[in-house]
């Protein structure tokens, strides 16, 4: 298993590449061991998710509301998730998810790029 700070991840979605960078918890674990993923976007506020193929319960990582940037696991849905702003949930100015989220990692730069992605894209998470 690599060190996390070798855990370098590349979203692409459509025209746009992100990168991002996975922590050490046991469900980045098991999303490391999936990758690579492609699947089809959906959208909800600035919030792009898709099921992938990892099944975990919530954990220590676990929040109610994220940081700008954060690479999320929703349990619920076995969903993956990349928060770039706010959510139909939001109250004021916090990113805040449909439910509690496993929080896998954050992307790096810029992740409002995201915003040009449409529903149905195809989106790509990878080692980097």
């Amino acid at each position: 298993m690599p060190e996390t700070g070798d855990r370098r991840i590349t979203i692409r979605a459509g025209d746009v590449t992100i990168d991002g960078q996975l922590n050490d918890s046991p469900t980045a674990d098991l999303l490391w061991e999936a990758l690579t993923i492609k699947a089809a976007a959906n959208t909800w506020g600035d919030e792009i998710y898709f099921s992938i193929p990892v099944s975990a319960e919530g954990d220590d990582t676990a929040q109610e509301t994220v940081d700008l940037g954060a690479i999320a696991y929703w349990p619920p849905g076995s969903a993956l998730c990349l928060f770039f702003g706010l959510t139909p949930m939001s109250q004021g100015d916090e990113i805040r998810p449909a439910s509690a989220v496993n929080v896998l990692g954050m992307m790096e730069g810029d992740s409002t790029v995201l915003r040009s992605v449409q529903p149905g894209t195809v989106v790509e998470v990878s080692r980097a």
